[in-house]
C-alpha cells in the first residue's frame, strides 16, 4: 500500500488512476490492468489500513459453508502472490470440517506428499478424453465488512495420487500466524485494488470479457501444468486446476506451475501500452 508501487508511480505521473485490477480466469490465465477502478455494479469492502506494514487487508464478518453459518469475524490479506489460501484457527477448522461434513465422497487417508488436509477419492479415469465428473460440494460464501457477499467459485484442486488415481481437495492450508486469501480463492473474479477509494472490489469475470483490454502475446518457455481444454466438468460448475503435490508443498512462496493460454487466444498490445510497459521495465531495471 506504500507509494513505491507501480500504481502509485503511474498516478503520480498522471498516466493512470491510483488503482489496479487482477483477473484470475478459470483456465489458469491471469491479467493485470493498471488504472482500473472497476465497474459501478461490482461488490466491494473497505481496506483496513494500518500505520505499520500496510497491506491489502479486509474484514470478514460471516462465513457460510453449505447449510452451516458462522458469525466468526476475522481479517485477511488479499495476496495474489500466494498460490493457495491459508487461514488460522478457528476459521480454518470451521470451513474444513463444515465442508467435510457435507461431501459424499470417501475422504482420502492423510498423505505427507499432499499439502491439503481434506481430500476425497475420485473413481473416474481422468485420462479418458471425454470424462465428466459429477460431484456435489457445499457452496462457500464469505460476508465482507459492509455486507457484500464473496462466493468462492473454485475452492478445489485435483491431485494425482501415488497409485495413479485422482482425488479432489479443498485447496485450503492451515496457517499459524496470519490469514491470507490466495490466488485460488480469487479465481473467476476481476479483483480491483482501489487505492484511491481504499476499497477492494470484485466482479465475476472470465478475464476475456473486456474488449478494451489487451496484453502482449504469451510465449511460455515451459510446458503447461494442465490442459484447459480437458479440464473436468463439475456440478455445480467448478473447474479445479490440476495440482502437482510436489510443486505445491511449499505454496505461498510465489512459485506456481507454468500454464499456457488457449491456442485460440491471440492478444495484442496497444502501442501506447507497449511503450509504457517498456519504460516501466527500464525504470525498474535502473532502480
Amino acid at each position: 500500500m506504500d507509494n513505491i508501487s507501480v500504481p502509485s508511480t503511474l498516478a503520480r505521473l498522471g498516466l493512470a488512476s491510483n488503482s489496479f485490477s487482477m483477473c484470475f480466469g478459470p483456465d489458469g490465465i491471469g491479467r493485470i490492468k493498471f488504472g482500473d477502478n472497476g465497474s459501478s455494479d461490482q461488490r466491494k469492502t473497505p481496506f483496513n489500513i494500518r500505520s505499520t506494514h500496510p497491506t491489502y487487508n479486509i474484514s470478514i464478518t460471516q462465513t457460510t459453508v453449505g447449510k452451516i453459518v458462522s458469525a466468526l469475524e476475522l481479517s485477511a490479506i488479499f495476496d495474489s502472490g500466494t498460490s493457495f489460501t491459508s487461514l488460522k484457527d478457528p476459521a480454518y477448522t470451521f470451513i474444513s470440517e463444515s465442508f467435510n461434513s457435507q461431501v459424499l465422497e470417501r475422504r482420502h487417508p492423510s498423505d505427507s506428499q499432499i499439502p491439503f488436509e481434506y481430500c476425497y477419492d475420485l473413481s473416474v479415469n481422468l485420462s479418458q478424453p471425454n470424462y465428466t465428473i459429477n460431484i456435489t460440494i457445499p457452496d462457500i460464501n464469505l460476508t465482507m465488512k459492509g455486507g457484500d457477499q464473496y462466493s468462492l467459485i473454485d475452492p478445489l484442486a485435483v491431485v494425482t495420487t501415488n497409485k495413479g488415481g485422482y482425488m479432489y481437495c479443498l485447496a485450503l492450508l492451515k496457517n499459524e500466524v496470519i490469514n491470507i486469501i490466495g490466488q485460488n480463492f480469487m479465481t473467476g473474479y476481476n479483483i480491483v485494488f482501489d487505492r484511491e477509494k481504499v476499497v477492494l472490489g470484485w466482479k465475476a469475470s472470465n478475464c476475456y470479457d473486456d474488449e478494451n483490454f489487451s496484453t502482449l502475446p504469451i510465449s511460455p518457455s515451459h510446458s503447461p501444468a494442465y490442459s484447459p481444454a480437458h479440464s473436468p466438468a463439475y456440478s455445480p460448475a467448478h473447474s479445479p486446476a490440476a495440482v502437482n503435490p510436489e510443486a505445491t508443498a511449499n505454496s505461498g512462496t510465489n512459485s506456481d506451475p507454468p500454464v499456457s493460454p488457449p491456442s485460440s487466444y491471440s492478444p495484442k498490445l496497444k502501442p501506447f501500452h507497449y511503450t509504457l510497459a517498456m519504460l516501466l521495465l527500464s525504470f525498474l531495471a535502473i532502480v
